[in-house]
């Protein structure tokens, strides 16, 4: 039976976030293949609602049509064609030093390039975002997936990446960037670059949807009518196989949900999507079973675990290092936390690990809104409210109601100096970095 619309608050969106041995070894194929990876931004056009003018805004295209698999020696070659500087995130890799950005890499200048290498780690749906420092670019800037693929994929009928991106029109009709003062501008979402879309199924079959949020500091919610929803995957590392409440999904910026989908419906029928952002339901697009006979007599049986990229099975809290970051209303412990384009390596760490030890950070919101926190690095657990235990699964993105606390939990296994991004889940908050360090 299909869902009647409702509205979600914004509280309920980040609830639903949580309702959700140290460093083992990682498999690799026995040669590491070596590949070259172009990336390039650039100018492009995009529709924003149907039947009216595409406006033009800055895309990041991946030139090399080359698949990514675990394991891979990736030359990464970043090339900026924009009227502005542009720097390289990597989100969901762990461990990869030479990419850090604003510590190993620098913006880009109009016109430059930039290359590096790194290991592909891990197998997942992986983001490559160079939103950091662009609050004062003049436009919102892209995110382009990137889905790593692993030796033993799992078996489905159809992968898709499902990307949601929003944008801001001001008065000239074109998309204003995040930071500053939208006032009553337009707000819209896309759905893989167009206002909505049709996804395919075929009765019987199996098929994994990669969605991901590539908005700019909205959290969100992806609501599925008619089918259970099984999660397999979160933030590029894999989960133990769960039924997502109500067939919905919710997503921080930046953040990634790998999807199963049994395709149980007649032949022929339709279930809406729909993006839920504590106001008004946003119709995003359909899931269409095919006329087509089905794939096999009957589905699939349920799903195992995707293989794990490596990360530890215990995190043992009793020694770990406990560190409170204040995130929210600036106060005198808060003022380490910089603007990206003020942000240098010397800016000094807001702690330092030692390799191998747990770090416990207890993420204490003292605003008046919602907060969003990225760990680069380093997937951490969400710790129970006891303190007792974790949430099964991992994340690098996490969301912080006001005037809550949530405490996280990782491994510091890769050595270096690492950035922490936070910012209000609201356009016109600035985006705030600093840095920990393990030793």
């Amino acid at each position: 039976m299909t869902h009647a619309s409702f509205f979600v608050s914004r509280r309920t969106l980040l609830a639903g976030l949580g309702g959700l041995t140290l460093a083992g070894t990682w498999p690799r194929r026995a040669t590491a293949a070596r590949k070259t990876m172009t990336l390039r931004a650039a100018l492009a056009p995009i529709m924003l609602r149907a039947g009216a003018e595409p406006v033009t805004r800055p895309a990041l295209l991946w030139t090399d049509t080359a698949p990514l698999q675990r394991g891979d020696e990736l030359t990464v070659r970043f090339e900026n064609a924009l009227q502005q500087p542009a720097l390289m995130t990597f989100r969901g890799l762990d461990g990869a030093a030479a990419a850090e950005p604003l510590v190993a890499r620098r913006p880009v200048p109009p016109g430059g390039t930039d290359e590096f290498a790194l290991t592909l780690r891990s197998a997942g749906t992986l983001l490559a975002d160079i939103r950091l420092g662009a609050d004062s670019s003049g436009a919102p800037m892209p995110v382009l997936p990137l889905v790593v693929q692993d030796d033993r994929p799992l078996q489905v009928d159809g992968d898709e990446v499902v990307l949601i991106k929003d944008a801001r029109l001001g008065p000239n009709g074109q998309p204003l960037a995040p930071g500053t003062d939208a006032g009553d501008a337009e707000w819209f979402y896309t759905i893989n670059g167009k206002p909505s879309v049709d996804i395919a199924l075929r009765a019987n079959g199996r098929f994994r949807l990669r969605f991901i949020n590539g908005c700019q500091r909205n959290v969100i919610a992806v609501r599925i009518d008619d089918h259970d929803v099984r999660v397999i995957g979160l933030d590029g590392q894999s989960a133990e196989p769960f039924l997502a409440r109500g067939g919905t999904l919710v997503l921080t910026p930046g953040g990634r949900v790998d999807a199963l989908i049994d395709a149980t419906r007649p032949p022929g029928s339709t279930s809406a999507m729909t993006l839920l952002d504590g106001g008004k339901p946003v119709p995003l697009g359909r899931l269409v079973t095919s006329s087509e006979p089905p794939l096999r007599a009957a589905a699939l049986p349920p799903p195992t675990a995707l293989p794990d990229n490596g990360l530890p099975a215990q995190l043992p809290l009793g020694s770990a290092l406990r560190v409170e970051l204040p995130l929210g209303a600036l106060t005198p412990g808060q003022l380490d936390w910089f603007a990206p384009d003020t942000f240098t390596p010397a800016s000094g760490p807001a702690f330092q690990a030692k390799r191998s030890r747990t770090v416990v950070l207890a993420l204490a919101n003292r605003g008046s809104q919602p907060m969003v926190f990225h760990l680069h690095g380093h997937h951490f657990r969400l710790l129970d409210r006891l303190d007792d235990g974790w949430k099964p699964f991992w994340l690098d993105t996490i969301a912080i109601d006001a005037g809550q606390t949530q405490r996280i939990a990782f491994a510091a296994e890769h050595p270096g100096l690492w950035l922490m991004e936070a910012f209000a889940a609201k356009w016109s908050a600035p985006r705030l970095v600093r840095s920990y360090l393990v030793t």
